[in-house]
């Protein structure tokens, strides 16, 4: 199968979705959880968590545009400057998904889908505690994008629980048991296949074409 950018265009708006949201491969599948002014916990799963830099230590993800009824994690963030990523496990993936669901902003889905809040730190923000892997961050920079009326959160690492037997030489995420997530709403497990060594030119070996 051959798509041009005309054929896409062309698709209907769920199946340009399902695809397009396919063709960047697995992505990481993590919740994201904020709190607003009023007390008002918001809960909701996203794939789009990217590292921008280890020092200072910063994650970025993409915050779809705004609407009545969406947009409540971005509002949360930048009212109170703190937010949680958690990764997501095989047991808790339905209730992670369902977050996805544009819930009014005074339901919690914590509540809704059946996941528990939990503080932990100094982070005003609540983390999932059904999760074993996860960060509080500090919002800095909200950069939008035009083109498609998007913008890049960005924010720093101020916290990280990460379980013992997933730290060795880095960070096995097959040991700490996260997921991935393709399209919509497909999610994976993940295994790892390979450890390759840091890359230095004098290194590199012969390779058979």
């Amino acid at each position: 199968m051959e798509y041009t950018k005309e054929d896409i265009a062309d698709l209907d708006r769920i199946s340009r979705l399902k695809i397009i949201n396919s063709v960047s491969g697995i992505k990481p599948a993590n919740l994201i959880g904020t709190i607003n002014k009023k007390g008002n916990t918001n809960l909701a799963v996203f794939s789009s968590v990217v590292h921008l830099g280890s020092n200072p230590a910063l994650l970025g993800f993409i915050s779809r545009p705004r609407s009545k009824d969406a947009g409540h994690t971005l509002m949360n963030i930048q009212e109170n400057g703190a937010y949680t990523i958690n990764h997501i496990h095989p047991e808790f993936t339905k209730q992670a998904h369902y977050t996805s669901a544009k819930f009014d902003s005074t339901i919690s889905e914590f509540t809704r889908c059946g996941l528990t809040e939990e503080y932990l730190g100094n982070c005003p923000a609540p983390f999932v505690k059904e999760s074993h892997f996860k960060m509080g961050m500090r919002f800095k920079e909200a950069i939008p994008i035009p083109l498609n009326d998007t913008a890049l959160i960005i924010g720093e690492i101020e916290y990280i629980a990460i379980p013992d037997s997933a730290i060795h030489d880095d960070i096995d995420l097959e040991q700490s048991d996260s997921v991935g997530i393709s399209g919509l709403n497909s999610y994976y497990e993940l295994k790892k296949i390979a450890q390759y060594p840091y890359v230095r030119v004098h290194e590199v070996p012969e390779f058979k074409s």
